[in-house]
């Protein structure tokens, strides 16, 4: 287990004070784990109704992270996954609540409704009137207990929400509760876990998943869900978790709702957004108006890979209580959306008509061509394992994206060398990512207007183009022999074929190239490493080993 803490019986009191400190509005108590309002007024009888939430630790930035004006008042927290106190409950309502009154939002979990029912009681005794709202929105659960049994998970933010803004327009308790009960009884959630996570205190993983296995209908404390299945597509997957919504909600043609994309803290953000691309068009299919949509972390289960869809229907009120402005540092905005734009680019280079001329070497071009794609396929897996030993291990992917552009080509494109390398060059540039498609493209241009209106070169003029392209690889990236690049085994191949011809060219481009494995590397992500870099060939250099040869097998 590797995690950034000190002790582990102090991860929530250092956390929870790392994160005061950041926020200046929020205030935290000496002897509980309370995060509050600083700006509260000081006298009991002038506070608004307190929104008060809470629960065990682990799923940041909740309970926290919603403390402001306009969401809660008071965040109790607990250890990792349990329940906080009923001293520290009571503690936030006496700190944050007057006459007006607390609404106290828990999930539908067993120490969590103990406790901070139990405190509802002494509040009340006390002169505080204190309102109970239990969330139970995993509809994962649905087969298996009743509703009112189901567990509270990711929906409950959007009930802090509109809680919260309730109570900032000046709604009376009853009001405030009237709102919040509302909404937990609507709001659904469907969480799908990848992985497990690990709670600082046991230093293992809760359980374990084979590499192509998920958890469906999982909770947020690195629990297992209610089935185990394959790791299907993303659209296939983000379908499957939306039909026991839209079937539990039964929500009319053009309903509008509001979605929460949630991740449950090792998800990326990448991954999340291709979860709210999906969901977001298959609900439209589906005839259903989205008229909110967050994605984002807002409770998550530690470092537990995976997510959760909520849904929660809409009306005037609720859309204009998920509008109103908070402070809450983790509320992200009012989540509104609109028809994705999308804008033609603009031809950035004039492009000849594809008149398919046939020239003197098109049909050996042709052949060369595809014998360069097939080995850039073949080569992936050892691209990749180089890369990822020294960089960010997409040199394999990038090659067989090149490989594409080659058999892309138009009939055209095999009328001239020049034409040719012309026409790969642009072709690489769009298809290959990173620095190796500039590269090649600004190579391959040099070397295209070097054959300039010549339909035959001789030898002596392709190695004129074929020296003019590491000119040009020099210039524009910088990098010299020894640098430990592709200009490792392109300089010394144009040496060879110099003195000795082409095949030997290619044969001492394959040696140069195994030789990058003692060098130490000056440039690209690579030099970073320094000497742990060592050890295997340049990624980069064996490619261009790999296609020269695959142009001497052509030509032979």
């Amino acid at each position: 287990m590797k995690k950034l803490i000190n002790d582990p019986r102090h991860v929530v009191r250092e956390m929870l004070e790392g994160y005061v400190a950041a926020n200046p509005a929020l205030a935290m108590m000496d002897e509980f784990h309370v995060v509050l309002r600083s700006d509260l007024p000081e006298e009991p009888a002038q506070r608004p109704v307190a929104v008060i939430s809470g629960g065990g630790s682990g799923h940041e930035p909740a309970h926290a992270g919603y403390v402001g004006e306009g969401m809660l008042s008071a965040a109790v927290v607990g250890d990792v996954f349990t329940s906080p106190s009923v001293d520290a409950v009571l503690a936030a309502i006496l700190a944050t609540a007057g006459p007006a009154g607390a609404v106290l939002i828990v999930k539908n979990y067993t120490g969590d409704r103990l406790n901070f029912g139990l405190t509802a009681e002494l509040a009340s005794q006390q002169g505080i009137p204190t309102a109970i709202i239990v969330v139970a929105d995993d509809v994962a659960l649905r087969d298996t207990v009743a509703r009112d049994r189901r567990r509270g998970i990711a929906g409950t933010v959007l009930v802090h929400k509109m809680a919260g803004a309730a109570a900032a327009r000046g709604d009376p308790l009853d009001r405030v509760a009237e709102i919040a009960r509302s909404a937990a009884s609507h709001v659904v959630t469907m969480g799908v876990g990848l992985g497990s996570c690990t709670v600082p205190a046991a230093g293992r993983a809760g359980f374990e998943l084979g590499p192509d296995e998920i958890e469906l209908g999982l909770g947020i404390h690195g629990e297992k869900g209610v089935a185990r299945g394959r790791l299907p597509p993303v659209d296939e997957l983000v379908d499957r978790m939306l039909e026991p919504l839209l079937s539990e909600l039964a929500v009319s043609s053009r309903q509008p709702v509001a979605l929460l994309v949630n991740g449950l803290g090792a998800t990326t953000a990448m991954e999340l957004a291709i979860v709210t691309r999906r969901a977001l068009a298959t609900l439209t299919e589906r005839g259903v108006t989205v008229e909110r949509v967050w994605t984002g972390n807002f409770m998550t289960a530690l470092e537990m890979p995976g997510c959760s869809l909520s849904l929660l229907p809409l009306d005037e009120e609720r859309q204009e209580l998920l509008d109103h402005a908070t402070t809450a540092p983790a509320w992200p905005g009012n989540g509104r959306t609109g028809q994705v734009k999308h804008v033609v680019a603009p031809q950035l280079t004039p492009t000849a008509a594809d008149a398919a001329a046939e020239g003197p070497l098109s049909p050996t071009m042709r052949g060369v061509v595809s014998r360069i794609a097939a080995a850039l396929d073949a080569a992936e897996p050892r691209l990749t394992a180089l890369d990822s030993h020294a960089g960010d291990g997409d040199l394999g992917a990038s090659m067989m994206r090149g490989a594409e552009a080659l058999r892309a080509l138009a009939d055209g494109s095999y009328e001239t060398p020049q034409r040719l390398l012309r026409d790969i060059g642009e072709s690489l540039r769009r298809s290959i990512a990173g620095s190796s498609g500039p590269l090649y493209a600004a190579a391959l241009l040099r070397a295209s207007h070097i054959l300039t209106g010549i339909e035959r070169p001789t030898d002596a003029q392709w190695l004129d183009a074929f020296e003019g392209a590491i000119a040009a690889l020099q210039d524009i990236g910088g990098a010299r022999p020894g640098d430990r690049t592709m200009l490792d085994a392109l300089v010394p191949a144009s040496l060879a074929w110099r003195q000795n011809g082409w095949l030997a060219g290619a044969s001492a481009a394959e040696t140069a190239a195994a030789a990058t494995a003692s060098m130490r590397p000056r440039m690209g992500r690579a030099a970073y490493l320094g000497d742990r870099a060592m050890g295997q060939p340049d990624g980069g250099a064996v490619a261009v080993a790999i296609w020269l040869k695959a142009i001497e097998e052509a030509l032979a």
